[in-house]
């Protein structure tokens, strides 16, 4: 991605934008008909609000929770969990490893020859798998035995450019997106399942013996070498592609972030300090919550609404997720109150999570002088034909007003991270790198809200942004979960040696 820009585009860009907003909010108001909309449009901007000045509070705010998460268990709401990866990709791993990446109705696995420092990733290969249906409801023993025959057969697939070196068991690096108490690096109880699993006898199991169990039982020599999550395997792929990379990011249907703590840091930690002197922690950040986080009447009806009331409420506000979501309940305010879409409120519009954030994506994005592809998505997704071009042009502002709260409020997330590690101010003069791996759908496809979430960084970092470098570290679960297990692999020490 190199380094962060705030470059004259962008703020001639916003420039623009600010002044289209004053003029369709003038029209709008000279207009008896939108006189309403207007009102419910600068309510929505004026509650949005992220001035640099609430941002750093906001930052601020991220970086005492991580104190205090770092403290205690449930000292925060932040639950900066100790993911016992100690030893993150340095570039010089070699060797076959494999991956194992379970996290919905669809699991992959998937190999990677590694070359060194020179030859780095020589080659890799994947396959995904479906689960049927009545394993996500059985038993433990019915789904890991499926998993481990679908391992089983890709393993026997291997082909002549992948080396096994002689006398070595394979090592996999699983990657387990369901709630999990970490016990150890390569072990950890299920907490409970989400996403349409429900296998009763797996709850309070160490899911790593159940799966090595399966394995074992299709005959196959394979040793898992790490359990981890995808957040963390974004940072070892940054980091095996970077030694700067000092944290990560998911922005995608859900948000985290993990990043590297020094070990004497953490007061809850009461085991040996690691060799390294480091810690990776996973900050389960879209728990986050402050005072000074600007919410709306649409986010305090879509958490009471949610599954999880009172929870996640950052990621509620900043994720593929819940983005589309908001839109759609601020128009369907405007369609109620102000009859923004004629005398009937269109039907469609009242269904939850109709609108989702790829759709709202494309009308942000639209640059057609009519506004065409706006009107098309209106049309095809809710049912909505016949918008004149000054209610398209509303519809736009709302996803920009959003998208930008999001992605500016992105921004103070990581400046906290930053300011946690000192490393959000230059000191006696030093600027050292600091890279910040970022990966996930909204991040990657969302090009507004990731130069936003750019240029906003830059704009709180001041002098100090010159050697913050953000950059896209792809397939966390997959890539990422085998580095692992080869930074975290048993013949370590032979090596070395």
């Amino acid at each position: 991605m190199g380094k962060l820009a705030a470059t004259t585009t962008i703020l001639c860009a916003a420039a623009a934008t600010a002044a289209a907003v004053l003029i369709i909010r003038h029209r709008m108001k000279s207009s008896g008909k939108y006189a309403k909309t207007a009102a419910i449009l600068d309510e929505l901007a004026k509650k949005s609000e992220t001035p640099e000045a609430k941002l750093r509070q906001v930052a601020d705010a991220m970086s005492v929770e991580m104190h205090a998460g770092l403290a205690s268990e449930g000292g925060s709401k932040l639950k900066m969990l100790i993911s016992f990866v100690d030893n993150l990709p340095t570039g010089d791993e070699k060797g076959l490893f494999y991956a194992l990446d379970l996290g919905g109705t669809n699991f992959r696995v998937l190999r990677v020859q590694l070359g060194g420092k020179e030859k780095r990733v020589i080659k890799q290969e994947f396959d995904e798998v479906s689960i049927p249906p009545n394993l996500m409801v059985g038993t433990s023993d019915e789904l890991f035995d499926f998993i481990a025959s679908a391992l089983a057969k890709f393993v026997a697939t291997e082909g002549e450019d992948f080396h096994l070196s002689p006398g070595r068991q394979r090592e996999l690096g699983f990657t387990f997106s369901f709630p999990v108490k970490q016990l150890s690096i390569a072990s950890g109880t299920l907490i409970t399942w989400t996403k349409g699993f429900s296998i009763e006898d797996a709850v309070g199991e160490d899911i790593v013996a159940e799966l090595s169990k399966a394995i074992e039982r299709v005959g196959l020599d394979m040793r898992v070498a790490a359990l981890v999550n995808d957040t963390i395997g974004t940072l070892a792929g940054g980091r095996y592609n970077n030694p700067d990379a000092i944290a990560a990011v998911i922005l995608g249907t859900g948000t985290n972030a993990a990043y590297v703590e020094r070990a004497q840091a953490i007061p809850k930690w009461h085991g040996l300090l690691p060799k390294s002197g480091e810690m990776v922690i996973n900050m389960e950040w879209g728990n986050f919550r402050a005072s000074h986080l600007p919410l709306t009447e649409y986010d305090h009806a879509l958490d009471v609404e949610s599954l999880n009331p009172g929870e996640q409420i950052f990621e509620k506000i900043i994720s593929g997720m819940y983005l589309g979501e908001i839109v759609r309940r601020v128009l369907c305010r405007m369609a109620e109150e102000a009859a923004f879409f004629g005398d009937v409120v269109p039907p469609k519009l009242r269904t939850p999570f109709i609108l989702r954030t790829p759709v709202m994506s494309a009308m942000h994005h639209d640059s057609s002088s009519d506004l065409k592809v706006v009107a098309t998505k209106l049309k095809d997704i809710l049912e909505i034909t016949n918008t004149s071009l000054k209610t398209r042009k509303v519809v736009v502002e709302v996803c920009d007003i959003v998208a930008s709260r999001g992605a500016r409020l992105s921004a103070a997330g990581i400046l906290g991270i930053l300011k946690k590690l000192g490393r959000d101010v230059v000191k006696d003069g030093e600027k050292p790198t600091s890279v910040i791996s970022l990966d996930g759908g909204l991040y990657e496809h969302y090009s507004k809200f990731r130069n936003t979430m750019e240029s906003t960084l830059k704009e709180l970092l001041g002098e100090a942004g010159d050697s913050i470098v953000i950059e896209h570290s792809n397939d966390g679960s997959g890539i990422g979960a085998a580095l692992l297990a080869a930074s975290h692999s048993q013949y370590l020490e032979v090596e070395e040696s």
